[in-house]
């Protein structure tokens, strides 16, 4: 059998809401509000980063990452990510809340991200300003505040997107190897051998 033999494509919260099926008494649905979502993510055992806004969107990317990402097997594409965890990412126009990206998950590894990118300056700065608060509450894996990035944008960015593929974890994928230290070529990345 074809490890490429059925491809889906979901979105987010979608697929967010299977993982949390299990659980009938929890519900976070497109209509719940922030408070609602946050508690029914904690309902079930999700914890929000602690730098993390108590959203909807963190709650229901929390869902995801926790309950749902290690139980994707066959190659799936996930898309429309919450704006939160999208800050360079134009907005669906489907729905505000959501935004133009999609992951390619298989073997439980994030193996291709991509997204439209945004080229409204007035939203990046607003998002570049939360990505700033954020680090504040002690993140240290958001954006930091890029005026010279905005700028550009200002001047006029035209329309662009773009993919990303994790050459490691497609290694990974294709030698059967559990962990990125097996295949990662730079040597100080891995562990010194002990004796």
């Amino acid at each position: 059998m074809s490890i490429i033999e059925k491809v889906e494509n979901l979105t987010l919260p979608i697929v967010a809401l299977r993982g949390i099926v299990a659980f009938p008494a929890v519900t976070i649905n497109f209509e719940c509000t922030e408070n609602e979502a946050v508690a029914a993510a904690k309902a079930i055992g999700v914890e929000l980063a602690e730098a993390a806004e108590k959203t909807w969107g963190n709650a229901l990317y929390a869902c995801f990452d926790q309950r749902v990402e290690e139980k994707l097997i066959q190659p799936t594409f996930i898309t429309m990510y919450p704006v939160e965890v999208s800050p360079l990412t134009k907005k669906s126009p489907v729905d505000p809340r959501l935004t133009e990206r999609f992951e390619l998950f298989i073997c439980h590894s994030e193996i291709a991200n991509a997204y439209s990118e945004l080229n409204d300056p007035i939203d990046q700065r607003g998002r570049f300003m939360k990505q700033v608060e954020q680090r504040e509450r002690g993140d240290d894996e958001t954006e930091m505040l890029d005026e010279d990035f905005l700028t550009a944008m200002e001047y006029g960015m035209p329309p662009t997107g773009g993919m990303g593929i994790g050459i490691d974890r497609t290694v990974m994928l294709l030698t059967n190897n559990d962990t990125i230290r097996e295949v990662i070529l730079f040597p100080t990345m891995k562990p010194l051998a002990e004796g």
